[in-house]
């Protein structure tokens, strides 16, 4: 055990100061203390602190470039999560086409990402992130019901387009129409999914935007439109976060990783 002691500014919040201690490797315990100077009218928290064990976590590693993560939309919503939250984590890549012995024993279906929470390998991006809402819950990032699924739609209707061969099919259009919905929605409801401030729905959606910007980009030299601009201005905050740069794949990984769905 040891004490340590953090100076913030009278209007910081409780908030704030947890999650400081938390992003400096300490746990904030029920009874801390805060102290005011009255000379420079400063705070001191003081706290008996404890090590944080980071959080083990394994993802998709790049097949482009060593020690890279990998183009898993999923992993990278863990990983925003966990960003999001300050919490620090442990990651291990994992070579998905070659999956390691040591990998499979802690997870048999083979797939990415999973997380060791209290003792346990817990798998499925869902899963995860909702036992992270739940074991930390500040930052407060879980949405309305009837927020969650704003924008789901996007995902497949984009891989849909992605994997036509036929421009007259329909599928540019349904994706078209599920993005001009979510312009909508952004113009009424934005900047993000719930409101102001960031939340799980968009560390999930954020993801996917991204594969679709680049990959539509490459294999069909296609954009949002103009005439979309809530749905640009929203993938361009998302994707200028801290958080997101950190956790974001490579282009050239994500290039690779839906080449064999488009090429067959």
């Amino acid at each position: 055990m040891s004490t340590t002691a953090l100076r913030i500014q009278p209007s910081t919040t409780t908030t704030a100061i947890s999650s400081a201690i938390n992003h400096i490797g300490f746990t904030l315990p029920r009874n801390y203390a805060v102290f005011r100077r009255p000379r420079n009218r400063n705070f001191t928290v003081s706290a008996t602190a404890s090590s944080f064990d980071p959080l083990q976590i394994c993802v998709k590693a790049s097949v482009t470039a060593p020690n890279k993560l990998g183009d898993c939309p999923f992993c990278q919503r863990v990983l925003l999560t966990m960003e999001e939250k300050h919490l620090p984590y442990d990651m291990k890549l994992v070579d998905l086409g070659n999956k390691p012995e040591w990998f499979l024993k802690l997870s048999p279906e083979g797939k990415v990402p999973v997380v060791k929470l209290d003792e346990k390998w817990v798998p499925d991006s869902d899963v995860i992130t909702q036992a992270l809402e739940e074991k930390y819950p500040d930052p407060v990032l879980g949405v309305p019901p009837e927020k969650s699924s704003v924008g789901s739609k996007i995902f497949s209707t984009f891989i849909g387009f992605l994997k036509s061969k036929d421009p007259s099919d329909g599928t540019e259009k349904a994706l078209l129409d599920e993005l001009s919905s979510f312009d909508n929605y952004i113009k009424e409801n934005g900047p993000f999914i719930n409101g102001e401030k960031v939340s799980s729905a968009d560390l999930s959606l954020g993801p996917k935007l991204y594969h679709l910007e680049i990959a539509l980009g490459h294999y069909k030299k296609w954009a949002v439109p103009d005439s979309l601009p809530y749905v640009k201005s929203y993938m361009k905050t998302i994707f200028s976060l801290d958080s997101f740069i950190k956790t974001r794949a490579l282009p050239e990984d994500v290039i690779a990783g839906w080449r064999p769905k488009v090429l067959g």
